[in-house]
């Protein structure tokens, strides 16, 4: 009696789970837009504090690499921790470490206190990410794919809001404007507190997803095979993120250098193509669903190479139009590596989304400071020039096994 009882509870608890799942996606989503709007103030600022600091593009790309490198190197930690130790109000926590950033940032009037100031901000991304892409996955319905671009929706569209804010609050106001970023990290914790203690209740949606279950519905293959596709998508990665940061990181001063724009429209156009990824951002995970992963990290990484081919030798409005393209069908590539990485190793969903998105933030980084340095060298042209040819690296993507069954799309 006593054990149709808990069946019973059990049974009653999984389907109040299921009539939530959108409003937790949706929660998440919006926490990752408010994560990322604080984080892409960053590079947002950085014309900003290279006047005012008398910064050089080594220096320049020194930060960018210290902010993705605590971003990254936590994460996988954090995601296998918590695949086996639960931590609900873990989110909470992270943005509380970005927020201290962000009032530190606000206020950091050396080079060396901006370094602890983005690192403090990464050090909240590595806790927030792997975390809230393990709740996308508890949350999907089993419609992983959809979860993912929906989650990384909210983020995208916080990273494409970040430049816009600058030019209109932090340029004109300075750089200790930045402080009044506070309220949404604020209003971003107490939805995150509220999202832990879904996750509390729910943890058998975790559990009860065991390796077997996730095998029935995925083709196994053997640990070499699952190695080598793992180390041609980290190649991928590579070529996506290198790319991504000679964008973030150099496309204000590429504007400015080659245009003569202003600082405030620079920032406009860096919005643009953020807002391009981030209206990109939800077909690959959904049409990944319909017709496979694998036709969709072919498509958004190789497909970006005619556009990112083209842009340097473009006039104003033809470098603004491609970068349109570039962001809308570059955007649909991490949601697909994604959840096609986790198929690759069922039952590692956190330590899998930890280490994807540290790499993503490591490489980004790594690119930045690259990059940087080959500015300083040369010239920001000479970097758009050498970049516009990465996306071919995407070939690669026919080198990958099909790990789903055949006719899961119907």
């Amino acid at each position: 009696m006593e054990k149709t009882i808990q069946e019973t509870a059990k049974a009653q608890a999984q389907q109040a789970a299921q009539n939530t799942v959108f409003s937790i996606l949706i929660a998440l989503s919006f926490s990752h837009l408010i994560n990322d709007t604080i984080q892409s103030l960053i590079p947002a600022i950085y014309p900003i504090v290279k006047d005012s600091l008398k910064l050089s593009f080594s220096q320049i790309g020194l930060i960018t690499l210290t902010y993705q490198l605590t971003a990254s190197l936590l994460q996988p930690l954090v995601g296998f921790y918590t695949d086996k130790n639960p931590k609900p109000y873990s989110l909470a926590i992270g943005m509380g470490f970005t927020l201290l950033g962000l009032i530190s940032l606000s206020q950091a009037h050396h080079f060396y206190l901006v370094l602890l100031s983005v690192a403090l901000v990464g050090v909240g991304s590595s806790i927030f990410h792997p975390e809230a892409s393990r709740l996308a996955y508890m949350a999907s319905g089993g419609k992983h794919g959809m979860a993912q671009s929906l989650f990384q929706l909210g983020g995208n569209a916080g990273s494409s809001l970040g430049p816009l804010l600058a030019a209109m609050i932090i340029v004109p106001k300075g750089q200790s404007s930045i402080s009044w970023f506070s309220l949404a990290a604020l209003l971003a914790i107490v939805v995150m507190i509220n999202i832990g203690s879904w996750y509390k209740n729910n943890t058998h949606r975790i559990r009860s997803k065991s390796k077997g279950a996730d095998a029935a519905t995925h083709t196994q293959l053997p640990k070499g095979k699952v190695i080598f596709a793992l180390g041609i998508l980290l190649v991928l990665i590579f070529s996506k993120y290198f790319y991504m940061a000679s964008m973030t990181s150099y496309y204000t001063f590429y504007l400015i250098d080659k245009f003569h724009v202003s600082v405030q429209s620079a920032q406009v156009y860096l919005f643009i193509f953020l807002f391009a990824i981030a209206a990109g951002t939800f077909i690959g995970g959904p049409v990944g669903d319909r017709i496979g992963r694998k036709y969709v990290i072919w498509i958004s990484i190789l497909g970006v190479a005619p556009f990112s081919l083209l842009l340097p030798h473009a006039n104003l409005l033809w470098t603004s139009v491609l970068s349109v393209f570039i962001g809308v069908i570059l955007s649909s590539a991490f949601s697909a590596i994604l959840v096609y990485a986790q198929e690759l190793v069922p039952g590692k969903v956190g330590m899998i989304a930890g280490l994807f998105f540290g790499l993503a933030f490591g490489m980004g980084g790594v690119g930045s400071a690259l990059l940087g340095k080959l500015a300083d060298k040369t010239s920001i042209a000479y970097v758009f020039d050498v970049c516009a040819y990465l996306p071919l690296i995407g070939l690669l993507t026919g080198l990958l096994p099909d790990v789903e069954r055949a006719g899961k799309s119907k």
